[in-house]
C-alpha cells in the first residue's frame, strides 16, 4: 500500500529539534489534513527570538505542555503570546527505571522494550482523561496550536497519533509520523539522565513496537479506535465530526 506522505520533513525552528507540522496527511477519503492548523514539538524551553517569531508568525496561540511537574521546573519557557496549557502526564517510565536501577537492577534491552510497550499501554488505559482533554482542547480553541512533551516521542506521539486517528488516517501514515521522531530528535543529554548506554538508547528513540502496543491495547480492550475515542476518551460523534470539519480540507 502507497502511503499518503508528506513531503521530507525540514527544521522549521532552531531550537527544536523535533518540531513539525502535522497536516498533510490524507485519510482514508482522500481528504488532507490541513496545513498550519496543529504542530508537535520536543519542548519549547530552548527556542530562539526568531523561533518565537516564527511561532507567532504562524498564528500559535496555545502550546499544550503534556510534561510533568518536575519537567516543566528544569526547562520552563515564556513565550509572548503563547498560552501555555498543562496537561500533565507524569514521565512514569523514568520512575519505573530509577526504581529498577535502586534495587541495582540493570534492565537488558528486552526489558527496557516491554516497559516502553506498558507505558504506551497506560497512555490508552490510565491517561485517557487526559487525552480527552486534549482533543477537546481543540474543538473549543480553534486557534493554531502546539503540543509537546520533553522529547516529543511518547506522550506527544501518542497524541498525533490519536487526533490523526480521529481524522480518519490510517494506521500505516501514522506509524510513518511516530517514527519521524529518529530523523528528527536531537538527544540532549542534560535531559536524559543516567543510565546505561543501552537503555538510555532504547528510552530516547522510538520503535513501532511501543505505538503498536497502544493500538493493540485499543483494539482488545477498547473494541477499537472508534469506540475508544467515543468511550474512554469521551468524544462524542459529532465532536469527531467537528474535528474532521475544521482540520481537513474540503
Amino acid at each position: 500500500m502507497k502511503l499518503a506522505m508528506n513531503p521530507s520533513p525540514t527544521a522549521l525552528m532552531q531550537g527544536a529539534s523535533n518540531f513539525r507540522d502535522l497536516g498533510g496527511y490524507r485519510n482514508a477519503d482522500g481528504r488532507r489534513v490541513r496545513r498550519g492548523q496543529v504542530f508537535r514539538s520536543d519542548h519549547l524551553a530552548g527556542l530562539t527570538g526568531q523561533d518565537q517569531q516564527q511561532l507567532q508568525a504562524l498564528g500559535v496561540r496555545h502550546s499544550l505542555d503534556f510534561r510533568g511537574a518536575s519537567e516543566h521546573r528544569l526547562t520552563p519557557y515564556d513565550i509572548p503570546g503563547v498560552q501555555r496549557v498543562a496537561m500533565a502526564i507524569e514521565p512514569t517510565v523514568i520512575a519505573r527505571m530509577q526504581a529498577l536501577v535502586a534495587q541495582g537492577v540493570v534492565p537488558s534491552t528486552e526489558e527496557t522494550v516491554e516497559l516502553m510497550r506498558e507505558t504506551y499501554r497506560d497512555f490508552v488505559n490510565r491517561n485517557a482523561d487526559t487525552y480527552g482533554r486534549f482533543l477537546r482542547h481543540l474543538l473549543e480553541v480553534p486557534t493554531p496550536q502546539v503540543f509537546h512533551c520533553t522529547a516529543g516521542k511518547d506522550r506527544t506521539g501518542f497524541a498525533a497519533a490519536l487526533l490523526l486517528s480521529a481524522l480518519g488516517v490510517d494506521r500505516a501514515t501514522t506509524m510513518h509520523d511516530y517514527l519521524l521522531t529518529n530523523q528528527l530528535y536531537r538527544r540532549d543529554t542534560r535531559l536524559e539522565g543516567q543510565g546505561h548506554p543501552h537503555v538510555l538508547k532504547v528510552l530516547w528513540q522510538v520503535q513501532p513496537e511501543f505505538l503498536q502496543a497502544a493500538f493493540d491495547a485499543v483494539d482488545r480492550q477498547h473494541g477499537g479506535m472508534q469506540d475508544y475515542l467515543h468511550g474512554a476518551i469521551g468524544l462524542r460523534p459529532q465532536d469527531t465530526a467537528e474535528l474532521q470539519r475544521r482540520l481537513l480540507e474540503d
